[in-house]
């Protein structure tokens, strides 16, 4: 998922503003800063359907549904990340760029960014004490993994394939696997 470090040492100020300014967004993990790689059209399509269901399900609520433009800030390790979906049910994250507070982030995985996304973001994103799902999307088959906080630290994983109904307990949310998969074409771009 990462290419080399563009900048090495930077400060989460000069990251912040950089990344204001530049037209490709950065992660920044520790002083470092990494482009993130283009999103194939099989992840757009994903992360559309599931911020259409999430915000339609959601509307009128006090939760606020983010697309890949927004990052996530977690403050013990220095980092900030663009997940394709994040959900906010916290009115005290007030930040304009980035949220700090998410209760369900979904990442979209590809065989480039699995290793990524299952092992990094997975035991950073769990550092949130907010965070109570987060969500593993396959682009190259329908297979969704759900892992869910049962109690402090211990998280619960769940697979889902085929006629599954996500249950969304964050957001007391459901969704079929076909709403998440909708216009998908496997053996496409993955």
């Amino acid at each position: 998922m990462y290419s080399q470090a563009k900048f090495i040492d930077s400060t989460i100020d000069e990251y912040l503003q950089f990344d204001l300014e530049s037209i490709v967004r950065h992660e920044y993990i520790a002083g470092q800063v990494y482009p993130v790689l283009k999103d194939s059209h099989n992840l757009k399509i994903i992360a559309e359907n599931l911020f259409a269901r999430l915000r339609t399900q959601l509307y009128g609520s006090d939760c606020q549904v983010f697309t890949s433009d927004m990052k996530i800030r977690i403050e013990p390790i220095n980092a900030f990340y663009y997940p394709e979906v994040s959900v906010v049910r916290d009115s005290e994250d007030r930040e304009l760029y980035f949220k700090t507070r998410p209760c369900l982030i979904v990442e979209v995985i590809s065989p480039i960014t699995e290793r990524i996304d299952r092992n990094e973001k997975l035991f950073n994103y769990r550092q949130l004490p907010s965070l109570q799902e987060y969500i593993l999307v396959h682009q190259s088959e329908m297979k969704v993994e759900l892992y869910r906080k049962i109690y402090q630290n211990n998280w619960l994983m769940q697979i889902f394939t085929q006629d599954n109904i996500l249950q969304l307990q964050s957001v007391d949310v459901e969704i079929t696997m076909a709403e998440i998969y909708e216009d998908v074409e496997f053996g496409q771009d993955n």
